[in-house]
């Protein structure tokens, strides 16, 4: 109950301040905190008032973000790994990429590296040209 709830509201959260209505009242909120500077007299209170509020809602946020970016990114690597299944020549191995150590994808990067080359080198040699 209590993941549902967080899933529901950091999706929201994650929305609204992506969005240029959330830029544009925190700007303007930093606006009214540099126009009261005078007023205040630039003291450590003004300046303590601006430095609390953006390391809460920074830390706040850090946790936010990163629940909607792991849930996105689980979402995005099911889809690949259906894709990866359901293509008829596909190298299922595959699908387990995030289990494997860096050593194991470095060596897959590589070889995707080696194999891009060769099919640009074979595309020049046709006269085909790659887009």
């Amino acid at each position: 109950m209590m993941h549902e709830w967080f899933r529901k509201f950091a999706a929201a959260v994650s929305e609204r301040v992506a969005s240029p209505v959330a830029f544009a009242a925190a700007l303007g909120l930093i606006v009214l905190w540099a126009l009261s500077g005078p007023l205040l007299h630039y003291s450590s209170t003004w300046q303590l008032l601006i430095n609390t509020g953006t390391t809460v809602v920074t830390f706040l946020m850090v946790f936010i973000l990163q629940s909607t970016q792991n849930r996105d990114t689980k979402a995005i690597q099911i889809k690949l790994d259906e894709l990866l299944r359901a293509v008829h020549g596909a190298r299922t191995s595959l699908v387990n990429l995030e289990e494997m150590s860096d050593e194991e994808l470095d060596r897959l990067h590589h070889e995707f590296q080696r194999l891009r080359r060769r099919v640009e080198h074979t595309a020049e040699g046709t006269g085909v040209r790659e887009t």
